[in-house]
C-alpha cells in the first residue's frame, strides 16, 4: 500500500504539484491544479478540505444524503485519509488547508485546538453545508492564501493563526447545526447505541472484554468515537462514558434485585474483582451495593 507520509504542509503540496510560499501552512484551490492523483495520506498536520459541489450522496453517519452544497473533512496528525493513488488522475473541486501543529505554539488556539472534537471524526461523518455556510469558509481561506502572499513580517503568523481559529469556530457553529438537523437520525443511533449495550451483556461479551468501552460501541455503530460522544452529550446532556456507566449501574440494580449477591454481581457485570464493582457502585450511587441491598429491602 502506497502511503504519504504529510509530515508538514508542503508534503501534500509538492506531490500535487504547488509550491509553497509559507513552511507551516498551505492553502490549496484544487480547480487551479486539476486533475491531479489521488493520495492515501498519513498526516502529522491538521487539514481542512471543503469538497467541490460534484460530490454528492455521501455517506454521513449510518446513512446516505444527497448534499450538493459541499462537503468538509477535517483531519489530525495521528490520522489515515485519502484514496491509495491508482496511477489516474482526478478532477477535485474545492480547498484544502493544512498546517503544522508548530503554527499554534503559544497561541490561544494552541490551548483550544483539542475542544474541536470534529477533528477526530471518521470521513464518513463529513459536514454538509449550505451554500452560504460554503461561502463563508472558501473567504476565509482566501483571506488566509493572501495573507501568506503578502510580505513576511511579525505579525504575519499571529494574523493566519486568527484566521484558522475564526474558520475553526465557523465549523464548529456548522457541525452543531448539523446535529441539531439530524435529530431524528441521532435518535435512530442512540436507540441503536442502546441496544447494542443490551446485546452486549446479554451476549455476555463483558466476561470476555470487561465494561463495554465507547471504542467497543462506536465500532459496532460504524462511527468514531468522538462523533458518537458528541452525539450523546449534544442529545442526553450525558457524556458517553457515564451513559455507558449509568446502564451498567441499572444492570447492577437488576441483577441485586434479582437475587445474585455482590461477588456474583460483579463477575457478571465483567468486573475482575468484587472489590472494583463496589467502588464503581459507590462512585455512581454515593453508596454501596450492600447499602443498597439494606436500603431496598426496608
Amino acid at each position: 500500500m502506497n502511503i504519504l507520509k504529510v509530515n508538514k504542509p508542503s508534503d501534500y503540496s509538492s506531490y500535487l504539484g504547488v509550491t509553497d510560499r509559507h513552511s507551516l501552512v498551505s492553502v490549496i484551490e484544487y480547480d487551479r491544479i486539476s486533475p491531479v492523483p489521488t493520495t492515501l495520506n498519513d498526516y502529522s498536520v491538521y487539514g481542512i478540505f471543503l469538497r467541490g459541489d460534484d460530490l454528492v450522496d455521501l455517506t454521513y453517519g449510518c446513512g446516505v444524503y444527497d448534499y450538493r452544497e459541499g462537503t468538509l473533512l477535517a483531519v489530525a496528525p495521528g490520522q489515515l485519509g485519502g484514496t491509495e493513488d491508482n496511477g489516474e488522475k482526478v478532477n477535485l473541486s474545492g480547498w484544502a488547508l493544512l498546517f503544522h501543529p508548530d503554527l499554534l505554539h503559544g497561541t490561544s488556539l494552541e490551548k483550544k485546538i483539542d475542544r474541536f472534537s470534529f477533528f477526530d471524526y471518521s470521513m464518513n461523518e463529513a459536514l454538509h453545508m449550505t451554500e452560504e455556510e460554503r461561502e463563508a469558509i472558501v473567504g476565509l481561506l482566501r483571506s488566509i492564501e493572501a495573507e501568506i502572499d503578502r510580505p513576511r513580517d511579525s505579525h504575519q503568523d499571529t494574523i493566519i493563526v486568527g484566521y484558522i481559529e475564526l474558520l475553526l469556530n465557523f465549523c464548529q457553529r456548522f457541525y452543531d447545526r448539523q446535529f441539531m438537523t439530524r435529530k431524528l437520525d441521532n435518535t435512530d443511533i442512540l436507540t441503536r447505541f442502546h441496544e447494542e449495550l443490551k446485546n452486549y451483556y446479554s451476549s455476555e461479551l463483558q466476561l470476555k472484554h470487561g465494561i463495554p468501552t465507547i471504542q467497543f460501541m462506536a465500532d459496532r455503530l460504524n462511527l468514531s468515537p468522538s462523533y458518537l460522544g458528541d452525539l450523546i452529550k449534544r442529545s442526553t446532556g450525558t457524556n458517553a462514558s457515564k451513559y455507558i456507566q449509568r446502564m451498567v449501574i441499572q444492570e447492577a440494580k437488576n441483577l441485586l434485585s434479582s437475587g445474585q449477591n455482590i461477588s456474583q454481581t460483579a463477575y457478571s457485570l465483567g468486573f475482575d474483582y468484587p472489590q472494583h464493582f463496589t467502588r464503581f457502585f459507590k462512585r455512581e450511587e454515593s453508596i454501596t451495593p450492600k447499602e443498597y441491598l439494606i436500603r431496598r429491602k426496608s
